[in-house]
């Protein structure tokens, strides 16, 4: 079995709608023999109101992925994180970009009082994979696979939510964190792509790298 990088247990995938985390993390978990921890986003009740009505659904969704995340989180520790490599498609403290972008500011001070009392508890990963596009090319991967509930979801919203997932990651300190600009690589269809990644993964990380494959466009370059 490959290892992951130095001696990780533990790595969250994460990166804005349409990126293509859940894919990369399944992809990851397989080549090195770990296990995937999905969030469950097609369980939350909320989510097709919230894109047909952001304002009055915002914070039953966002509570409800929340507290599903939290759940998730605390099963992991049960089992004892380390009896398994672990990837997951999202970091738990991401839950708070969306709160800030979604709710208006009563509903973001009692959301930020209950994410207080569960973060506490919550394991931080070894390593966190951030997958960064533009939002043009988020866009034409969420039309690309043609998911419903996500149709509502227009130019605007993506390019806030792409502005304070760029802003939270740029100021992130609590764990190791690799910064991947995939706008020029498709790592589902290209092995080559795919390999490029698990080998910078693999090579030791502390604090912050960036990382811009240029897939067969120019010379790949790391920042």
């Amino acid at each position: 079995m490959a290892r992951l990088y130095t001696d990780s247990d533990y790595l969250a995938v994460e990166g804005v709608i349409g990126v293509g985390k859940t894919s990369f993390a399944r992809m990851l978990a397989e080549e090195l023999g770990a296990e995937v921890m999905a969030e469950e986003v097609f369980e939350n009740p909320f989510l097709v109101d919230f894109y047909k009505n952001k304002k009055r659904y915002a914070l039953q969704c966002q509570l409800n992925f929340l507290i599903s995340r939290y759940q998730q989180q605390q099963q992991l520790v049960k089992r004892d994180l380390f009896a398994q490599k672990i990837i997951s498609d999202y970091l738990f403290a991401k839950d708070a970009i969306f709160a800030s972008v979604n709710l208006n500011e009563p509903e973001l001070l009692l959301y930020e009082k209950i994410a207080a009392v569960l973060s506490s508890e919550i394991p931080k990963p070894d390593l966190v994979i951030y997958l960064q596009a533009s939002t043009p090319t988020l866009l034409e991967r969420i039309r690309k696979r043609d998911l419903g509930f996500e149709k509502p979801i227009d130019f605007d919203y993506l390019e806030l939510l792409n502005k304070a997932y760029d802003y939270f990651f740029f100021n992130y300190i609590d764990t190791p964190l690799l910064v991947v600009k995939t706008d020029n690589i498709d790592f589902v269809n290209n092995p080559e792509h795919f390999t490029d990644l698990v080998s910078q993964i693999k090579k030791p990380i502390n604090g912050k790298k960036y990382y811009s494959p240029a897939g067969d466009l120019v010379d790949k370059q790391s920042l």
